[in-house]
């Protein structure tokens, strides 16, 4: 803990701090809260994901097998070019949402390639679609819970340390001013009675 200063200034100069530390605390409680409940809605968002890429591998597997056809070379097909997102701001913070993945175009022999093709392109896409938008869902929540560990680092702070600081300094101070106060009116009280009592001796005399 810092030294403090026992004076009027000093003691200004903690009051206007305490002043600050309060009007900034709800803030980032405020923040705090809205950092929790995006959390939790992009954690409900994120399973509801995953279990749809599960349903989705599910159905592939049960034709997975024609994939070592010779002529079945997906893979120009299934190889995404884009990943698509934009931002949305959360508390002041920047996370990415997934909008959509571009996949080059593929060309094959529609006389010697088995008529399957197409919806097995269509099935894989949409899992690998799925993967991708689970990584980037996957990121956002990430850059969330770094900011909600920093903004509940603040709040701590203030709440625990700079505001009960600020409150025992300002206390001290006003303990300390208040004993200088009372030690001076004693002096003065003092000398009053020293001067009155050197004038009636001088009257005596």
């Amino acid at each position: 803990m810092a030294k403090i200063k026992f004076t009027k200034g000093e003691l200004k100069r903690q009051r206007d701090a305490l002043r600050q530390f309060q009007r900034y605390l709800p803030t980032l409680q405020l923040k705090k809260q809205q950092l929790q409940l995006e959390i939790l809605q992009q954690g409900l968002l994120l399973e509801e994901r995953k279990q749809s890429l599960i349903k989705k591998r599910q159905g592939v597997d049960h034709w997975i097998g024609l994939l070592s056809y010779p002529q079945a070379d997906l893979k120009p097909f299934l190889s995404p070019e884009k990943t698509n997102t934009h931002f949305k701001n959360i508390a002041g913070v920047n996370i990415p949402i997934f909008d959509s993945l571009e996949f080059g175009r593929g060309e094959y022999d529609l006389f010697s390639t088995p008529l399957w093709v197409d919806a097995a392109i269509e099935a894989l896409r949409e899992v690998i679609t799925l993967k991708k938008e689970i990584l980037v869902r996957q990121e956002g929540i990430g850059v969330l819970r770094n900011e909600l560990r920093t903004t509940t680092q603040r709040v701590n702070l203030f709440e625990k340390v700079k505001i009960p600081q600020a409150e025992e300094n300002i206390r001290l101070i006003k303990i300390y001013i208040g004993d200088q106060m009372a030690n001076a009116v004693g002096r003065c009280k003092i000398a009053k009675r020293k001067i009155e009592e050197l004038v009636l001796e001088e009257a005596i005399a």
